[in-house]
C-alpha cells in the first residue's frame, strides 16, 4: 500500500510517496529538512539565501557552501548538457521579465515592462575554482538555480530517503520527480498532463530515474496587456518563442530529465527530433493540444 503527503516549499506543492505507511512521518521529515536547507542556500526569492549573497557579490571570489557548491555544479552539468540552452546566468532576464518574487507571489496583471534583447554572460563565464571552492559570479549577472534547482532538489531527497530508511520512494517538486529504492508492484504510476486540472493526461510507470516537466502554461504573468513565461532562451535574454505548451521527458536522473525537457521547449520543433536522436522517452503537447511522443514513450 502506498502512502503520500504533500507540502508547499521552494515556492511549489511538493509530495513524498513510500511503499510502506509506517516509514512515511520519517520520510517527509527527510524531504522536508533537505528542501529547508535548499531554499535556504540556493533560491534566489530570498535576501538572506547564500546564492542572493553571492550575487550581490559579482566580480569577487567568494566561498561557498558544500550545498551551494553541489547545487551550482549541478547547473553547470546541465548547461554542458544542452549546449547551454538552460543557462545559470539568466538571472537578470528572468528579473527583467517580472519573475521577482514566488509565482505564488506575483501578480498575475502589471504595468508595462522594457525588454530588450540582451544574452546572458553564460555559464562558462562563472568563475569556479574546485580546489578552493570559490565561485566568481560575472559582473553584470545574476545566477538563477531555478532550471535545475527543483529537479536536483528531487534526486537528492529521494536518494536520502531511500539510503537512510530502505524503502522505495517517490519525491515530487513542482513537477519534477525522482524515484529510488524498490519500486512497488507495477511501478510508480505518475500522471502527465498540461496542468492539475487539464483533462486530456496520460498514466506512465516509473521504477527507476525521474521524470521532469518543462512548460510556459502553469507559470503566465502579463504585463502590459503582454504575456509572458518564466523559460528564458539565452539566446535572446528574453522569453522563449515556441510552438510547445508543456514537455515531458523521462530520464536516468530527474536532472537530466528536466534539462532534456526545457531545451526541447526552447529548441521548438527541433526539439522532437532532438530527443528521438537521444532516444529519451518524452510527451511534447503543443499549443494546440496536438501530442508527440519520442524515444518509445508509452502510456
Amino acid at each position: 500500500m502506498l502512502s503520500s503527503e504533500s507540502f508547499v516549499a521552494l515556492g511549489t506543492s511538493n509530495t513524498v510517496a513510500v511503499d510502506d505507511p509506517a516509514a512515511l512521518p520519517a520520510a517527509v521529515a527527510i524531504v522536508k529538512a533537505q528542501v529547508q536547507e535548499i531554499d535556504l542556500a540556493c533560491s534566489r526569492f530570498r535576501a538572506d539565501s547564500e546564492l542572493s549573497r553571492l550575487n550581490r557579490a559579482a566580480g569577487h571570489d567568494v566561498a561557498v557552501s558544500p550545498l551551494l557548491e553541489e547545487a551550482i555544479v549541478a547547473a553547470f552539468r546541465t548547461a554542458q548538457m544542452t549546449g547551454g540552452l538552460v543557462d545559470l546566468t539568466v538571472g537578470r532576464s528572468v528579473e527583467e521579465a517580472g519573475y521577482t518574487v514566488t509565482f505564488r507571489d506575483m501578480a498575475p496583471d502589471g504595468p508595462p515592462l522594457e525588454l530588450r534583447v540582451r544574452r546572458p554572460a553564460g555559464w562558462q563565464a562563472v568563475g569556479y575554482d574546485e580546489a578552493a571552492h570559490t565561485v566568481r559570479v560575472p559582473e553584470g549577472t545574476s545566477l538563477d538555480l531555478g532550471a535545475s534547482g527543483k529537479a536536483w532538489a528531487a534526486d537528492r531527497a529521494a536518494a536520502a530517503v531511500a539510503e537512510q530508511l530502505g524503502v522505495g520512494v517517490l519525491v515530487d517538486c513542482g513537477g519534477d520527480v525522482a524515484v529510488a529504492g524498490r519500486p512497488p508492484a507495477g511501478g510508480w504510476t505518475i500522471r502527465v498532463a498540461e496542468d492539475v486540472d487539464s483533462p486530456v493526461y496520460e498514466d506512465v510507470s516509473m521504477y527507476d530515474g525521474g521524470l521532469a516537466t518543462s512548460g510556459v502554461t502553469a507559470r503566465r504573468w502579463r504585463r502590459g496587456g503582454v504575456e509572458l513565461h518564466h523559460i528564458i532562451d539565452p539566446a535572446t535574454g528574453l522569453p522563449a518563442e515556441t510552438p510547445w505548451a508543456v514537455v515531458s521527458v523521462a530520464a536516468a536522473t530527474c536532472l537530466e530529465a528536466n534539462a532534456a525537457a526545457t531545451a526541447a521547449l526552447i529548441m521548438g520543433r527541433a526539439g522532437a527530433d532532438w530527443l528521438e536522436s537521444l532516444r529519451l522517452p518524452g510527451r511534447l503537447v503543443d499549443a494546440a493540444g496536438a501530442v508527440r511522443h519520442t524515444g518509445g514513450w508509452s502510456a
